[in-house]
């Protein structure tokens, strides 16, 4: 059996959305799993609107997924002398053939087919006149008028489409350039591509790519077409769906991993499990269990699964996807040990990347933020007392440990008669600026007894001076 190699052609007119990162996901998984190889093809023919911002958008959003490929990026308008010989194989063959009429004249023959009920369609003047090139000629290929078109697909199963309710297409409009089918068809040949797994809205272009293969007396490749996704109210998924660029995934704090996990589980399941690590989905991968039904989007999901993929990442690896986001709030953090300490504070209740780093805020500044309302409520003058103490005897450990700061906090509730919260949170106050926080012990572990003791006497002045 020959090494299976799939491909992912994107049109470089736009960012790379969610979409599109599916269909490049499934074949690149299915490469990986068999071993074969993945071929990334930029079609980027509509020269008009394709633009190179577009092709280095494109590139970076796959590699942040972590979707590699083996060969390319190959560029379609670098092919065009390909298409040309190709095109003239199938004139000298009988398989294609110059056309004369002008684009008025096939309306016209459109408009009298379905005046008589039938489908509109070129009436095939040209056919079997045998013209030669000349300025304004198309190349048409020579369909079959009777018999049916099978697409065995890996997905939908049999497709059958009507011979005769096909015209004899364009494969080359009269500037010489090649029509996208044709394109199409002699990139996957050359290229080897014997897998094409891509959304059912491409189905309606196989039937007359299988007869261009034919007609070229080449092997077909195994199809599979998955159906497209679908927002929540089960209408074609849009941005306000959340059908954003890639980038804005990454931009609203989305790990890479989480992005592909919750992707391929959009029109592929391995029983009931959900939580995917790459490696998973490389060994788990296969195209039987695509379906055949429409997937339907859903951020809430997502997010939640974003949060597993955090919670189950060690610090350390988190950190180069944490670092951005702190830049983006002004905050200048480095890979190093303290970060990945506070990583580990926030990691069981961030669901977010940018969550994280907004709850992360308070252990690099010098001097929190005090919200009002927190300090009001906890940095009293009764707290007083119970903050100097707690600054005094965490400035004297010889080890800053959880037990030795629990040892601390027992004295402290032993000498002032205070619960626990009644202590924790004016202490929290007085170091984070906030109610809310990582718990008391890591959350001071992780700043460190220096910084601790420092916030907990800035907090005392500030009490004093109220």
């Amino acid at each position: 059996m020959k090494p299976i190699v799939t491909r992912f052609p994107p049109s470089p007119t736009g960012f790379l959305h969610i979409g599109g990162a599916r269909t490049a996901l499934f074949n690149w998984l299915y490469a990986r799993k068999t071993g074969g190889k993945f071929i990334l093809r930029i079609e980027d023919t509509d020269e008009a609107r394709s633009t190179k911002d577009s092709v280095d958008a494109i590139l970076e959003a796959l590699q942040w997924l972590g979707i590699d490929w083996d060969e390319g990026p190959y560029f379609q308008t670098e092919r065009k002398e390909i298409y040309s010989r190709y095109i003239e194989k199938l004139v000298e063959t009988g398989h294609a053939y110059y056309c004369s009429c002008t684009p008025d004249e096939v309306n016209t023959m459109r408009e009298a087919a379905r005046a008589k009920g039938l489908k509109p369609m070129y009436n095939g003047r040209c056919r079997e006149q045998g013209l030669a090139w000349a300025d304004n000629t198309v190349v048409r290929l020579k369909t079959p008028v009777t018999g049916v078109t099978v697409v065995e697909d890996i997905v939908k199963g049999d497709t059958a489409f009507q011979n005769a309710e096909m015209d004899d297409f364009i494969i080359q409009r009269s500037d010489g350039s090649a029509m996208y089918n044709l394109a199409v068809v002699v990139d996957d040949l050359t290229m080897g591509i014997n897998t094409i797994i891509r959304g059912d809205d491409h189905l309606i272009n196989t039937p007359k790519q299988i007869l261009i293969y034919r007609a070229l007396g080449a092997d077909l490749p195994a199809f599979g077409h998955v159906p497209m996704v679908l927002g929540p109210d089960k209408a074609r998924l849009s941005k306000r769906h959340g059908a954003m660029s890639v980038d804005e995934y990454r931009k609203m704090g989305y790990l890479p991993d989480a992005v592909i996990n919750y992707l391929v589980r959009l029109g592929w399941s391995h029983g009931d499990q959900e939580f995917f690590t790459r490696m998973d989905l490389i060994e788990k991968f296969d195209l039987e269990h695509l379906g055949r039904s429409a997937s339907m989007f859903d951020m809430e999901k997502m997010t939640a699964l974003n949060a597993k993929h955090i919670q189950a990442k060690e610090p350390g690896a988190l950190a180069p996807f944490v670092l951005p986001h702190l830049q983006d709030l002004g905050i200048d953090a480095c890979d190093d040990t303290f970060t990945s300490k506070v990583i580990e504070t926030l990691q069981p209740r961030s669901k977010t990347l940018v969550e994280m780093a907004a709850a992360a805020r308070f252990y690099y500044v010098d001097e929190p933020e005090l919200d009002e309302k927190a300090a009001a409520k906890f940095l009293t003058s009764e707290a007083a007392a119970m903050l100097i103490q707690a600054a005094d005897d965490i400035e004297a450990l010889p080890e800053f440990t959880q037990a030795a700061l629990e040892d601390v906090f027992t004295k402290i509730m032993a000498d002032s008669g205070l619960g626990f919260g009644k202590i924790a949170q004016p202490l929290r106050v007085a170091v984070t600026g906030t109610t809310v926080s990582p718990g008391i012990f890591e959350m001071l572990l992780a700043l460190g007894k220096d910084k601790t003791v420092q916030r907990i006497r800035r907090a005392v002045a500030w009490i004093q001076n109220q």
